[in-house]
């Protein structure tokens, strides 16, 4: 197994901070989809196809997952958390598709509505949010045998997830009566959302810094490529060439 410089730094520590920080990512993905998910469901009034259960079934289980294995390796069962691994491989690979299937059927759905447009250029957040987390999330399957870089990879890759969760409590506190009835609203109203969530990885580097002496470059480099994709979104969402992709992605099922 590769050591690092930054490795040998500081003792080595169990990582109960990485439970913790998984722990806030189980509550992110259940507390923000209460008023318009799971309140719903409870009550009977949720409408949604089918596609919506099982793409919310697969991400809050990933934070399950995830919290788990976090558990794992601070319990001292790294050889356990190896064995689970392929199941989380699995899961990602589920929620890939699953996020394609769900924004695929929210395409159609608003074009049915007559807001087909104003969709497909929000739909844009999905699919590069799903981008980023498959890039951060290979990249953390790559460096499996670097646990310094891959634990951190991990939390980068979660981060994308957490978007959609934190724009929901925006939208029930911010938003006006009935606004999730209409068309979607303008991209640049989910970059606060995103920004709000990040600072979760401002927390994970102040860790390092006060647990190893200095940040670890895997955040050196993931987070400004986080931090674009969230600023860039609004204008690749507006652009010609995403409305022209969105509109071939919607016709994938015929």
């Amino acid at each position: 197994m590769a050591t690092t410089t930054f490795d040998m730094a500081r003792p080595r520590t169990r990582p109960r901070f990485y439970v913790g920080m998984a722990a806030v990512f189980v509550l992110i993905a259940f507390g923000g989809f209460i008023p318009t998910y799971w309140a719903k469901v409870a009550t009977g009034t949720f409408h949604g196809a089918p596609i919506y259960h099982l793409h919310g079934l697969v991400l809050f289980t990933w934070t399950l997952y995830y919290f788990a294995q976090t558990a794992l390796v601070a319990a001292g069962r790294t050889l356990d958390h190896r064995n689970w691994g392929l199941l989380g491989i699995a899961l990602a690979t589920a929620i890939c598709f699953t996020v394609v299937l769900a924004e695929i059927t929210t395409m159609r759905a608003a074009d049915a509505a007559g807001f087909g447009d104003a969709a497909r250029r929000f739909e844009a957040i999905s699919f590069v949010g799903i981008i980023v987390f498959a890039t951060l999330f290979i990249a953390a399957i790559v460096n499996i045998r670097r646990p310094e870089w891959h634990k951190r990879l991990m939390i980068m890759a979660v981060i994308p997830m957490m978007h959609a969760a934190m724009a929901r409590v925006f939208l029930t506190l911010l938003a006006p009566p009935h606004a999730a009835d209409g068309p979607p609203p303008p991209l640049f109203v989910t970059v606060p959302p995103g920004l709000t969530v990040d600072l979760l990885l401002v927390a994970a580097m102040i860790y390092d810094w006060r647990t190893r002496g200095r940040v670890h470059p895997a955040y050196l480099v993931g987070v400004p490529f986080l931090v674009a994709s969230q600023l860039l979104t609004p204008a690749i969402g507006d652009s010609a060439v995403w409305m022209t992709t969105a509109h071939a992605l919607q016709h994938l099922m015929g």
